[in-house]
């Protein structure tokens, strides 16, 4: 009988370590960017977890609880590039039983922030490592430095104007007529001359343009396997260049790169580069495949203008939820932002942008509804810049899919965005909001 109970321990005991053993890490996911580089951590269960900086050399050390090293963890190591701004290496092993460390040797001090998140979609549970500067980079700086551009002689070749945006003095109007703050000093350089022009910035338009989703939160897939955040950041990249081009103009990439911004971030992204306006690209979803054509969306402070629009900026809003926000850290700054919303002025002009983009895009694709609508998007909800979101086109629809995906269409969505901004300029000079955001 004592042999029959000792054989029942052991059983006992094996059963317990095979318990504290279960958890198994499915996937391990590195998304470097300059902002901050995430490290994820997926299981189907809750990890326990020790997390702890370490000095002299700097790192990251982090305990997994109940684990043991498989291929997903062995292959974190080889996700991280030799580019990455903050991490140098990785290195797994087992500690001790029923332990795995995770050790993240780092190029300098950082600050990192480490927390869980709960099943979502078509992820489980979730640890991540938040990986920031310690002294983040000043976005009007790194513009600054950008705002060099090489032309013939000195000056943007001009190219032919509409009607509409003759008037508008910051777009349009020549060296002459220009304010004293703009003018040229009178000079007749060599014809096949090439140096560097440097406009006067605080007279530069700004446009913060937004790539809808990244890294751990893709968007809309199409049939065909596309990726919104894929797509969108493409558009995103040639408006920029396009508005670039332009003499008066330059773009700013909230999202440059493929990671994950939360919504609230982006509106503050935006603000630090004192934008004057904002466009967030999207690329639509619907259960329906026959579902077609671009929309141009604006924040509303009572409600929904359709059932579409509330449904749409329900999605769009819990891409928190899906990219992972760490609920844990309080940003002061963004609630005095975004506590007060009585924006009705702000809202007016986003709507009149949007109106003008609109206009624009029906010369490319079929209008999904012909006016702008209005609802709760999260990431319109800046008190002082004009902002909108672009529905470029429904991935879900095999054919507008292929479309996204093709270079000239995108050329195209990002000259009518464009032109839709000009549009809207050339009747509301930005003079008043550069004043605005020189006195904050």
């Amino acid at each position: 009988m004592l042999a029959g109970i000792r054989i029942a321990l052991v059983f006992l005991l094996v059963a317990a370590a095979s318990v504290h053993a279960e958890i198994v890490i499915t996937s391990a996911r590195v998304w470097p960017a300059a902002d901050y580089t995430r490290v994820t951590l997926e299981s189907a269960s809750p990890v326990k977890y020790q997390f702890l900086a370490v000095k002299n050399p700097d790192r990251l050390v982090i305990d997994l609880e109940g684990v043991d090293v498989n291929s997903a963890l062995e292959g974190l190591a080889a996700k991280v590039a030799a580019n990455d701004p903050y991490i140098k290496l990785v290195r797994v092993a087992r500690n001790k039983p029923g332990v795995v460390r995770v050790v993240l040797d780092l190029k300098g001090e950082v600050k990192p922030q480490m927390f869980t998140l709960p099943p979502y979609g078509e992820y489980g549970h979730r640890l991540v490592l938040d990986i920031y500067p310690l002294q983040p980079a000043d976005p009007l700086m790194a513009l600054l430095e950008k705002t060099e551009v090489a032309v013939p002689g000195g000056v943007k070749e001009q190219s032919e104007k509409s009607p509409e945006l003759a008037s508008a003095t910051t777009l349009e109007s020549p060296a002459s007529e220009k304010p004293a703050e703009l003018a040229k000093p009178a000079e007749k350089p060599a014809q096949t001359e090439m140096r560097a022009w440097k406009p006067e910035v605080s007279r530069l338009i700004t446009i913060a343009i937004d790539a809808g989703h990244g890294g751990e939160d893709p968007g809309a897939h199409g049939k065909n396997g596309s990726r919104e955040k894929d797509v969108t950041m493409a558009i995103a990249r040639r408006l920029k260049a396009q508005v670039d081009a332009e003499p008066n103009m330059r773009g700013v990439l909230i999202r440059d790169g493929d990671f994950f911004i939360p919504l609230n971030g982006r509106v503050i992204k935006a603000r630090n580069v004192k934008a004057d306006l904002f466009v967030s690209i999207h690329a639509d979803a619907f259960v329906k495949p026959d579902a077609r054509g671009s929309s141009v969306f604006a924040l509303s402070e009572r409600g929904a203008t359709s059932a579409a629009a509330r449904w749409l900026a329900k999605k769009e809003n819990e891409a928190d939820l899906i990219g992972g926000v760490n609920i844990d850290v309080k940003d002061i700054y963004l609630k005095q932002t975004l506590l007060d919303l009585s924006q009705t002025a702000t809202i007016n002009d986003s709507l009149k942008l949007g109106k003008a983009v609109l206009g624009e895009l029906g010369g490319i694709n079929q209008l999904h509804k012909g006016s702008v609508e209005q609802a709760g998007f999260a990431v319109l909800k800046s008190p002082d810049i004009p902002s909108i979101l672009v529905e470029t086109a429904f991935i879900s629809n095999p054919e507008e899919e292929k479309k996204l995906t093709d270079d000239n269409y995108q050329d195209k969505m990002a000259a009518a965005i464009l032109g839709g901004i000009k549009r809207y300029f050339a009747k509301n000079p930005p003079l008043a909001r550069s004043k605005m955001a020189s006195a904050e």
